[in-house]
């Protein structure tokens, strides 16, 4: 299997009025084509700001980033990779199905190509009944689901997604984690989730990525060894609470418990 996202020796650091901020400190993470990643660390750590390293939304200080062997910004260019944020987003005089078609109407799609890949992934988030509606006509939850659609919109290997669910309110959170858990087992993307919900983060993903306040650095590397579908029962399985408790523990600097894994991104 090969690496979707490979990070080397990574530091970022900006010039403020104070002087001086290293918002990411030496970052070394590998994450392999197909896998789901999440970050999760103090408010300031720099998960957004690896994010948008990754997205091409940013460049490093040092060190350096892959995405599929090329340059963020050959990777960007080549579409290889979907974004989705905390906002959904949307254009408000734009119909679900023509948000959902913007990045193909903008890299020349044809029309009879875009309708038949628009109603394919209508259908992938439970939306197909609602194509015609307006953003202003959907729920939060609704409005994330046609964000992760656009963002899947040119079948990008990589997802990159910074805190989708912040906004949401419990229930909907949980009812997005498990569509979205669907829809990354579906398209075999890989991953890599921003959040601050350590129950979000272990229930979604492989491995996660636990990182010290600023400047950001990688303390641990938790995996999850869940294996199988993501779904309400896992959230009631011990080993569910085991591993919530072991990234609680990597985030208050305990030592990890045995078998977790360690900062190399492996």
């Amino acid at each position: 299997m090969s690496d979707a996202v490979v990070v080397t020796g990574v530091s970022k650091t900006f010039d403020t009025r104070e002087g001086v901020v290293t918002a990411l400190d030496g970052v070394d993470l590998t994450v392999a084509e197909g896998e789901f990643v999440s970050l999760i660390g103090p408010s300031g750590c720099g998960k957004s700001t690896l994010l948008r390293l990754i997205a091409d939304l940013d460049s490093t200080t040092s060190g350096t980033v892959e995405v599929f062997g090329k340059t963020p910004d050959r990777a960007r260019r080549d579409q290889e990779y979907g974004i989705a944020f905390q906002q959904a987003g949307l254009l408000p005089w734009r119909t679900v199905a023509a948000n959902i078609a913007l990045p193909l109407e903008l890299h020349g799609v044809g029309a009879g190509e875009r309708r038949t890949r628009v109603a394919e992934l209508a259908e992938m988030v439970g939306l197909a009944d609602f194509t015609g509606r307006y953003p202003d006509q959907l729920s939060g939850g609704m409005q994330q689901r046609v964000a992760i659609a656009r963002a899947l919109a040119e079948r990008p290997r990589l997802l990159l997604m910074d805190e989708p669910f912040g906004a949401l309110d419990e229930m909907t959170r949980e009812r997005m984690q498990d569509e979205l858990a669907r829809i990354a087992a579906e398209t075999g993307a890989a991953v890599v989730f921003v959040t601050h919900s350590i129950a979000e983060a272990v229930f979604l993903s492989d491995r996660v990525v636990v990182m010290s306040p600023r400047p950001g650095r990688i303390t641990a590397i938790e995996q999850t060894r869940f294996g199988g579908e993501r779904d309400e029962a896992l959230r009631e399985d011990a080993a569910f609470f085991e591993r919530v408790t072991a990234v609680r523990a990597a985030l208050h600097g305990a030592p990890a418990p045995t078998g977790a894994r360690g900062v190399d991104g492996r």
